[in-house]
């Protein structure tokens, strides 16, 4: 089986982008965990009581996500950052580079198939969510609330997705496909588009 060499704006755009999404992930983690807004009113209530002093709850959760804010605009940011990357990922075929994934091909084997029609699936589920982003930041108030709920789903496709990334890279590694993740990393000295 021939081994697929990466080129260098193959790699720097799936560095960038498995970066990226590592970090968007940790501000959706924090978000629904330790700087959760109930969690962050619960402790500022805790230690106003201590100090003999209060705060209603409506405004223990406004100061709640006022220190939390911080943290979402890089959450903002990284969607910003990703959604320039989307739209590069898209525009480098147009010039030659990077191949756009075909799960039509009538040669393909089915684990060829398969892995291509999980990146179009993963491409689409991407474009959705940021599309949806860029509206709850720059669209029209009223649509704010259902694309929030279409764009919190977001979590649902990329966990389940970067898990069957790294256990099909790793299965691939350990058995038909010696030094893909070394490839990834630091290329090859021939390099393909």
């Amino acid at each position: 089986m021939e081994k697929k060499n990466y080129s260098k704006i193959y790699r720097i755009m799936h560095w960038l982008m498995a970066i990226s999404f590592t970090l968007l992930l940790f501000t959706i983690f924090l978000r629904l965990t330790w700087l959760n807004k109930y969690n962050v009113a619960d402790i500022m209530k805790d230690f106003l009581v201590d100090t003999d002093q209060t705060l209603s709850q409506d405004q223990l959760i406004k100061l709640a996500k006022k220190i939390r804010q911080p943290m979402w605009d890089w959450h903002i940011y990284l969607g910003y950052f990703i959604t320039g990357l989307f739209v590069m990922r898209f525009a480098l075929p147009f010039f030659g580079k990077m191949k756009v994934q075909n799960p039509l091909k009538m040669e393909l084997s089915w684990k060829d198939k398969l892995k291509k029609w999980t990146y179009l699936i993963f491409y689409v589920c991407v474009f959705i969510s940021l599309v949806t982003g860029l509206i709850i930041e720059f669209g029209p108030r009223e649509y704010k609330k259902p694309m929030e709920s279409i764009h919190i789903l977001s979590i649902y496709y990329l966990i389940p997705f970067i898990l069957i990334h790294l256990s099909g890279v790793l299965r691939a590694e350990f058995t038909w496909d010696k030094g893909i993740i070394s490839r990834i990393v630091s290329g090859n000295n021939k390099e393909e588009n």
